[in-house]
């Protein structure tokens, strides 16, 4: 599929012509401006003539799925890897910037005058709106976008609490109501049977819903009163007096996380003003067209596909764009006399946790063999052009960027084993920010 752009850079419909792109691109009247997922921008005057696009996003915390579907077909389809150890970064920037000012003598207090917007976002919560947001918009860069889905939650918390509550996704059927709420209870108890004694050893369990009061005439529908068994520890005689279910009250634990991620989802359907859905109306159109359980396929569903003919998925990794720590360490080697294998230094530790707290285990130093490395810090004294993960142009092919070495003289290359002179090189693609894998 290549996709097409005006010559102002609106988006036009994909075309699968590929000898009338190639024909076009070396007469001049197109020119090459993304390789991933390629894309071309006419460069004369045409017809803007496009079909309605409906854009499905399944949005999550570590994984978002997407799927751009027309009447007939899928246009785009793909999974993109979010980044993470976000929290951590955000942490470590902390304590740096506290470090840095603690040295400042008559630095003037301003924790007064520091007060946070209406809206604010945690900063990691916030990286993941905005990667939404941008996926989103470069998705409506090559295609002529016109309606937008996003998957808010699994499950509708508000018709849990009022099943009478209206709208067109609760009329899907007598069981839209039922499928909402077996979605909550099968996410909050991680899809697994909660019986501690349970002795079911298949693959593919079947699982069912129980009410934890039956056996004292509770029977309501309340998520606090359901939980997940597996059909061979929820049979009716174990409901019986003196059984396993009768008089058992297990510890309901609290669904924190789907809670978590709600906000995210909120936000970005109010930043977008587009349509929403929820993950039990998804399952159930995917069930209903046998596809297996996966981002994209989400996705379609969200777009509300039937029949159309299906593209293959592209996969993209949200990559780091800057690594602002100048100072690296550089942990010893030595051989691990128990294993004979390489080892760091800091796993044959000494043992020592703390000074004021029984908490020391075994001292381990006394396995360390040869030394094959010393432990050395490094200190970054500037950016470097070419990053890992970067595509290079080296003797007419596409390469990989590895490292640099040499303060930058050389370059490291994934495909080569020996490092080249970065003056015979040139840059085609940065590998920062989203990073298509494969079209």
């Amino acid at each position: 599929m290549v996709y097409v752009k005006s010559a102002e850079g609106k988006p036009l419909m994909p075309t699968e012509r590929h000898g009338k792109v190639r024909r076009m691109l070396k007469e001049g009247r197109a020119k090459v401006v993304k390789a991933k997922p390629f894309t071309i921008q006419l460069t004369y005057e045409t017809t803007h003539y496009t079909q309605a696009v409906a854009l499905g996003v399944d949005a999550g915390y570590s994984h978002v799925g997407f799927s751009a579907v027309t009447e007939k077909e899928e246009m785009l389809a793909g999974e993109i890897h979010l980044l993470k150890g976000q929290v951590e970064r955000n942490r470590d920037r902390s304590s740096y910037r506290r470090q840095r000012r603690s040295r400042l003598r008559y630095r003037v207090p301003r924790f007064d005058n520091r007060k946070k917007p209406e809206g604010w976002l945690a900063p990691s919560l916030q990286n993941k709106l905005d990667t939404h947001i941008r996926l989103i918009e470069k998705i409506e860069s090559i295609l002529p976008v016109s309606r937008v889905i996003v998957e808010v939650a699994s499950f509708d918390i508000q018709a849990i609490k009022n099943p009478g509550i209206e709208g067109k996704e609760y009329q899907q059927g007598e069981q839209a109501g039922y499928w909402n709420l077996r979605e909550y209870i099968l996410h909050r108890d991680g899809h697994r049977c909660q019986n501690p004694g349970c002795k079911n050893r298949s693959k593919e369990q079947v699982l069912q819903l129980h009410h934890i009061g039956y056996w004292k005439g509770d029977r309501t529908d309340r998520p606090g009163n359901l939980i997940t068994l597996c059909d061979k520890c929820h049979k009716p005689e174990k409901h019986k007096e003196g059984k396993l279910l009768w008089g058992w009250q297990p510890k309901i634990k609290p669904f924190k996380a789907e809670t978590f991620m709600t906000v995210v989802r909120w936000k970005l359907v109010n930043a977008l003003g587009c349509e929403h859905t929820y993950g039990y109306i998804t399952k159930t159109r995917r069930i209903e067209l046998e596809l297996e359980k996966s981002h994209s396929n989400d996705a379609f569903c969200i777009a509300e596909g039937t029949n159309q003919k299906r593209t293959e998925p592209i996969k993209i990794d949200q990559v780091r764009r800057n690594n602002r720590s100048l100072q690296k360490f550089y942990d010893a080697r030595y051989i691990d006399q128990r294993t004979g294998e390489k080892t760091s230094a800091q796993e044959l530790n000494c043992g020592r946790r703390a000074r004021n707290k029984n908490l020391n285990t075994e001292n381990l130093r006394k396995y360390r063999g040869e030394k094959l490395s010393p432990g050395r810090v490094s200190i970054r004294r500037k950016r470097y052009p070419y990053q890992p993960g970067d595509t290079i142009l080296y003797q007419g092919k596409e390469c990989t960027v590895k490292g640099v070495q040499n303060l930058g003289a050389y370059i490291k290359l994934t495909e080569l084993s020996k490092p080249v002179k970065t003056s015979k090189i040139q840059i085609l693609r940065y590998g920062k920010g989203l990073r298509v894998y494969a079209s």
